[in-house]
């Protein structure tokens, strides 16, 4: 019995001593293991640029349509049937070009009966401006009565009338006959092309105009412009936009208009944009993102926009990192204006610091970062 107690004293304390090693060591070989692991992590590979001072253009940003500051649709002033067509749809024409021509058999009669009362009335008028002076000879002699001379001029003065009143009528004629042809108001290309020989056209009525001429040469692009940006807007200022159209050009224009209403419910007024367009590649209909260039500041520390995260425009902070050296550096930066592309810095970074624009949405501060060659500072 004295054995086996022994024995199982010895049993316990050894457990108990290989416990105490075992804990020991578990305990000891921890901070070091976890060193070997986060120096086993490989650094996160960024792309970095200096912060850099530049001339910061503020500007407003803008969506809006262009349009044709020009066009003009036509019509016939005169009902009649299309004879003639001389235009086709795209092709350039000149203020005062010939359109169509209306049928105008029944008006050139017209003309010529009229222009027959015409001649009446003047042989009307020659007779009666003889027997006028037939009638001032007879009064010199006392051989006419004062009714029958005041008959005479009276009758010189009806004669004219009765010649201007057909006279008017002709030209009434001739103007109707003028307008049943049909000339360009203005110059530009034919957008529209709405009716072939032999329709019959009303004066100034049908469900819309026969031709449509539009000049691209200069457009109008209409926009809105937020009533808390509207006071930087002014008459004059620059505009560079870019169309879908045709990606990748820019193309300027300058700021015309600005409503001196603001939409209620908006709370935006429209800002008209002249837009030159002398090689006609701008049409009118396309949609166009811009913006109006308001101030253009010298010297100002900027970031691309891509570089700040949890960018907060109502407080105007937002955080950058920046690689110092091999590790990874946290800062919140104070902003100021942004020009879209970039942001400007008004505290947090110094001029030439390395800030981290792609790879810091990984990054955690204290990080090991790897710079990608050619992409960085």
């Amino acid at each position: 019995m004295i054995r086996i107690g022994r024995i199982h004293y010895f049993i316990i304390v050894g457990a108990t001593l290989m416990a105490g090693a075992c804990a020991g060591t578990s305990s000891e070989s921890t901070a070091p293991a976890a060193a070997a692991k986060e120096a086993g992590r490989p650094p996160v590979a960024v792309s970095v640029t200096p912060a850099s001072r530049s001339d910061l253009q503020e500007s407003v940003e803008i969506v809006g349509t262009l349009a044709p500051k020009f066009s003009a649709d036509v019509q016939s002033e005169v009902t009649g049937t299309v004879t003639a067509v001389y235009v086709t749809e795209w092709v350039p024409i000149r203020k005062g070009d010939r359109l169509a021509r209306l049928d105008t058999t029944e008006t050139e009669a017209g003309i010529a009966a009229l222009k027959a009362m015409e001649a009446q009335a003047r042989v009307a008028e020659s007779r009666a401006k003889r027997e006028s002076e037939r009638a001032q000879q007879l009064q010199k002699y006392g051989l006419i009565t004062p009714q029958a001379f005041d008959d005479a001029k009276s009758a010189v003065e009806a004669a004219e009338a009765a010649t201007a009143a057909s006279q008017a009528q002709t030209r009434t004629a001739e103007a109707r006959l003028a307008k049943s042809t049909l000339v360009a108001p203005i110059g530009g290309v034919v957008a529209l092309r709405a009716v072939n020989v032999g329709d019959r056209v009303e004066n100034m009525g049908g469900n819309g105009p026969l031709f449509r001429i539009v000049d691209n040469r200069l457009l109008d692009l209409t926009v809105s412009v937020p009533s808390s940006r509207l006071s930087a807007v002014k008459v004059g200022q620059p505009i560079e936009f870019t169309t879908d159209s045709l990606p990748g050009r820019p193309f300027t224009g300058k700021v015309m208009f600005i409503n001196p209403t603001i939409d209620a419910a908006s709370r935006s007024a429209k800002v008209v944009v002249e837009v030159p367009n002398p090689d006609g590649q701008l049409k009118g209909g396309a949609f166009v993102k811009g913006r109006v260039v308001v101030s253009n500041r010298p010297g100002i520390l900027q970031v691309p926009r891509e570089a700040l995260l949890n960018w907060n425009l109502e407080q105007q902070t937002a955080e950058v990192f920046i690689a110092r050296g091999d590790k990874a550096e946290k800062r919140v930066v104070k902003t100021g204006q942004s020009n879209g592309v970039t942001v400007e810095v008004l505290s947090g970074l110094d001029e030439g610091d390395p800030v981290v624009i792609r790879g810091g949405f990984s990054l955690q501060p204290g990080d090991r970062v790897a710079v990608v060659k050619g992409e960085g500072a």
